[in-house]
């Protein structure tokens, strides 16, 4: 299973900013697009945003647009989440996995995810 870890989760006040990191081992992140999903508790997982192979391009979701934006580089193997102008409604676990952008289809397995707390 191609497996991906996250990590820059915590605890921020609303209207703060966190950067999220999504890396892998083992395999060539740039061989996919990737996909961020959330989950609030009692809510269903939804999708984020998603960037492509190349990064050339990037899907948001409407609730976000504006306010986060992805990016990687594929040279560090790595993929980014920055969230700015954050709200409680933002509150969730965070998560990334290799997606097929165009659908939002999650493809690989789900990892531990990263918590993301916005409360003042």
């Amino acid at each position: 299973q191609l497996q991906l870890v996250e990590s820059g989760g915590g605890l921020v006040q609303p209207g703060g900013s966190l950067r999220l990191s999504c890396s892998a081992s083992g395999f060539t992140l740039g061989y996919y697009d990737i996909g961020w999903f959330r989950q609030a508790p009692g809510k269903e997982r939804e999708g984020v945003s998603c960037v492509s192979s190349s990064g050339g391009s990037t899907n948001y979701a409407d609730s976000v647009k504006g306010r986060f934006t992805t990016s990687r580089d594929n040279a560090k193997n790595t993929v980014y989440l920055r969230m700015n102008s954050l709200k409680p409604e933002d509150t969730a676990v965070y998560y990334c996995v290799i997606t097929r952008c165009g659908s939002w289809a999650p493809l690989g397995s789900w990892g531990q995810g990263t918590q993301v707390t916005v409360s003042s």
